[in-house]
Formats: C-alpha cells, sequence, structure tokens
C-alpha cells in the first residue's frame, strides 16, 4: 500500500534524520561546519522556518553545536550538556621570569610515571597511543620481510654515509607535498621520532638560560626537555579552539629579551585538542619571522584529524626557513619503529651536526620500512580505518563522561585524535583523582603533568586509545563516582548546600 504524505513525519524531522545518520555514520565528522540556513534552503527547496527547525532539532538531540556569529558544527552524540572547557585567559600578563618556576617538572612527572608503573593497572586510559590492534601489523610485517630478502645483509653491517637514507628521504619529501609542504629529499633527516626532533631542535636554537615559548597546556615531555637543556618555558595560553594566544605572544615579546623559539602541535595539540586554523597559523609563521624566534612544529596528529578538507602544517606558509619541521609515524604506522624525520629550516646544517655528534647513523632498515609502507597505497586505507575507530572510540568516551560524571563537568570535543581533555566541577582535584583511580586500578592524566604553573588541578586528560569495551566503560563509570566523592567533599560544596 502507498504511504500517504500524513503519514510522513514533518519535513524538518526527515532532512534532520537525513543528516542525524549522515553523522553516525561518520560521513559528517566530529568538528564539521554544518551548511547555513541559507544553503540548507536552497539545497534541499525548504523554507527559512524548516532549515531552521531541521538545525535546532540536531542541537536539541546532541548531534550539533552552535557556535555564535560562525554556525552549526557537528558534535559526538552524548555531549550535550557538557558545557566547554574553559581556556587559560590570554589577557592575563606572562609574569616576569624569576627562575624558580621552572625547575622540577622532571622530578614531579617521573614521580607520576613511576606511580602508575608500580601500580596493578587494569585499565589504562593515562596514555595518548592507539591500541596495538588499531596498526596494521600484517602489512608492516610483509614490508619487512620483503625488505630483508631485498637487502639480506642489511642487519649486519655498518654503513659508513652518515646523515639519512636517500630512499627514506625521497619518501618523506614526496609525502610533505601532498600536504602543502615543500622540502628537498636532501633536507629529510631521520629521527628517533619527535622527541629526538624536538631536543635536536632545541638545541639549535637556543643556549642555557634562554627562555622557549610552549602552549599552556602542552605535553609534559617537553616541559622534561625544556628543564634537561636548562632551558625555561615560558607558558602562553592555548585556546581548545584556536590554539596558541597571538595576543599574549606579543606581550611575551615585549618582556622577555631572551625569548628564542615558540613550540607548538597546531593539529590536534596535546592536551587541549585544538585544531589551528589556516589564517592564524598564517599569522603566526609571520610572527615568527617578523620577531626571528625559530617556530618548532611538533606534527605529530595531524594524520589523525577528521575533516574532509586537508590539513597544511605551519611548514606549508613558511618562506624563510623559520619553521623547524618535525614529524613522526609512532601514533600513526609503528611505534615500535620510533621512526621519524624533520627539516630544520635555516638550522637544518645545525641541526644536523648535532645529531651526528649524539646519534651517529641512524639504522637504515626502520628508514627504509617506513618508506615502504608510507608509500603504499594500503597505508591511507590504514589511516581512514583507524581515523574511523578512533571517532567511535571517542564518541562512546564523550558519552560515559556525559552518563557518569557529575554536572558541572566540562568537555570541548576534538576533531580526531586520541584523548579528551576534560575540565571536572570546581573543588575537585585531579591529583587527588589520580591516586584514588590508581588504587583502583585505573590510570589516568591528572592535570598538573601538563603545565609548570599549577593552573590545572582542575583538568584531566583521558586517553580513547583503547577499545571501548565494558570493562572500559566500567572504568568511566567507576571515575565519575570518585568525581562526585570529591565534589561532596568540598566543604565549599558542603557549604553551598
Amino acid at each position: 500500500m502507498a504511504v500517504s504524505s500524513r503519514d510522513l513525519p514533518p519535513l524538518y524531522r526527515q532532512w534532520a534524520e537525513h543528516y542525524r545518520q549522515a553523522m553516525v555514520a561518520g560521513t559528517l565528522p566530529v568538528g564539521l561546519r554544518m551548511p547555513s540556513v541559507r544553503e540548507l534552503m536552497q539545497r534541499h527547496s525548504v523554507s527559512l522556518s524548516t532549515a531552521l527547525q531541521v538545525l535546532r532539532t540536531l542541537e536539541a538531540e546532541g548531534y550539533l553545536e552552535a557556535r555564535p556569529r560562525v554556525g552549526y558544527f557537528v558534535r559526538a552524540p552524548g555531549a550535550a550538556g557538557l558545557g566547554e572547557t574553559t581556556d587559560p585567559d590570554p589577557s592575563i600578563p606572562v609574569p616576569q621570569l624569576n627562575g624558580t618556576e621552572f625547575v622540577g617538572i622532571n622530578e614531579r612527572i617521573s614521580w607520576l610515571l613511576e606511580q602508575g608503573r608500580l601500580a596493578d593497572v587494569r585499565i589504562d586510559l593515562g596514555s595518548a597511543m592507539p591500541a596495538p590492534e588499531l596498526f596494521d601489523g600484517p602489512a608492516l610485517n610483509r614490508h619487512g620481510v620483503a625488505l630483508l630478502r631485498e637487502f639480506p645483509d642489511i642487519l649486519v653491517q655498518g654503513h659508513s654515509r652518515p646523515g639519512t637514507h636517500p630512499l627514506f628521504q625521497a619518501a618523506m619529501a614526496r609525502r610533505a607535498l601532498e600536504s602543502g609542504v615543500q622540502v628537498a629529499p636532501q633536507d629529510v633527516m631521520s629521527t628517533l621520532g619527535n622527541s629526538e626532533a624536538v631536543n635536536l631542535a632545541l638545541s639549535a636554537v637556543a643556549e642555557s638560560g634562554d627562555v622557549i615559548a610552549v602552549e599552556s597546556p602542552t605535553f609534559y615531555g617537553l616541559l622534561q626537555a625544556v628543564e634537561a637543556q636548562n632551558l625555561r618555558a615560558l607558558e602562553i595560553p592555548s585556546s581548545s579552539r584556536t590554539g596558541i594566544s597571538l595576543e599574549a605572544l606579543e606581550l611575551a615579546v615585549q618582556q622577555e629579551p631572551r625569548l628564542k623559539a615558540v613550540v607548538v602541535v597546531p593539529h590536534l595539540q596535546m592536551p587541549n585538542g585544538a585544531l589551528m586554523p589556516d589564517e592564524h597559523k598564517a599569522r603566526l609563521v609571520d610572527f615568527c619571522v617578523r620577531h626571528q624566534l625559530a617556530l618548532i612544529e611538533d606534527d605529530i596528529y595531524r594524520e589523525l584529524v577528521e575533516r574532509n578538507e586537508p590539513q597544511r602544517p605551519l611548514k606549508a606558509w613558511d618562506r624563510h626557513g623559520q619553521v623547524i619541521y618535525c614529524v613522526s609515524f609512532n601514533k600513526t604506522l609503528a611505534p615500535g619503529l620510533r621512526q621519524g624525520w624533520m627539516n630544520g629550516g635555516r638550522w637544518h646544517t645545525r641541526i644536523h651536526m648535532l645529531k651526528f655528534a649524539k646519534t651517529r647513523n641512524m639504522q637504515v632498515w626502520a628508514q627504509l620500512l617506513a618508506a615502504r609502507a608510507v608509500e603504499s597505497a594500503a597505508y591511507d586505507r590504514h589511516l581512514r580505518r583507524m581515523r574511523q575507530v578512533l571517532r567511535q572510540q571517542r564518541e562512546r568516551s564523550v558519552q560515559a563522561v556525559a552518563r557518569y560524571f557529575p554536572v558541572g563537568t566540562r568537555l570541548s570535543v576534538p576533531a580526531g585524535g586520541l584523548s579528551l581533555w576534560i575540565e571536572l566541577p570546581p573543588g575537585v582535584s585531579s591529583s587527588q583523582l589520580f591516586e584514588q583511580a590508581l588504587a583502583l586500578g585505573i590510570r589516568v592524566a591528572p592535570g598538573p603533568m601538563f603545565s609548570n604553573s599549577g593552573r590545572y588541578e582542575r583538568f584531566l586528560r583521558l586517553s580513547c586509545g583503547l577499545p571501548f569495551t565494558p570493562d572500559v566503560e566500567a572504568a568511566y563509570a567507576t571515575l565519575g563516582g570518585l568525581v562526585q566523592s570529591l565534589l561532596e567533599a568540598d566543604p565549599l560544596q558542603r557549604s553551598a548546600a
């Protein structure tokens, strides 16, 4: 029997369901900007009222978020009711540096990491690493075996030629070109992941006592590297929407004559998940050129971004060699290889010398394996699968936070990546949560790990890299209960009640 138009849902409901299904399927990924009201009217020949109802229905159901004067953006289902995290205030003046606030980060981080290592951890939500099954192990094994057959003496021969293998250089230069970065093959230098690359960059551009501007919050490994080289990290407020504050950087340049470099992660910043807009990238590169500051770009997460449009690194805007570009395959190809590469811009020759002085030649087999894998058609298929699985795991993690954590919890859903940056309700300490959760076999990453300024005691990083099993969901429920208990134990909360 034919279906009467009277039996169909209202037109706005039909189009809302159309877009909802596309979001669930991943066709419209988290963070994507939706068509405007005018675009919906033209695309579907509907009225202004119907177009508005489509967007407002999806917003009410938690699939869209409205940003004033910008538009509607896709959000993870389950994020409804969770406000966005609070960004550091960029108007707060950068403090004068006296050196006392730049010691002890290694000791504190080492203590937290050691506590996690010694504990009986059942569920590790503290690391930012994909589960082993997310990597294409069979393809890597096939490439590795083929290379050993092709070069049977590769593991027993020494390599007198300093530097990086030409096949690796050519493959990385071609891959970079796809993202808008032009680098000559001979200017590609193999590294042991991004940790070595960033350390080499810091050594090349700064001397003992110099100041390095870093995002706040930032990856604790960077704070450790800065302290280990007797440098001083100046924390610059970073928005979870646009990245590092250029206004605060301007103030820092005026106040700190020993400021030598800026270190940023422009794609899925760790830990707040920021995706720096192109306009912001161009302004940041221009800023560093004008003030003759080295701009060290850690581009480890870009290929995990879930956007239809390609993401261009900062290096794509570099015309003066001011950007030191660092790439790693630890999160996308094979963490066991520890393989990465870098281009040092106008410091490349010095970085090459420092690299040879510290580690001599890189092993060739890992370079060739990375080159073969990255240039194969299977690599991009693998990345698409990885992004899809991570998106599903992240959405379920967001839903779990919304379901189990108390009112007042805030969360900005990133456009990809491996973790969530969560703001806990006022009065809750993530350091206390870390200790209590660890006693129950759950490891998390408390906010103070990502700063040396004490700003992020109420923040928490949780991993989305694990498959979302019933045990993982139970861990989220346990964490939510602990947060509620800490909230109820806060004297200010009790007095308010």
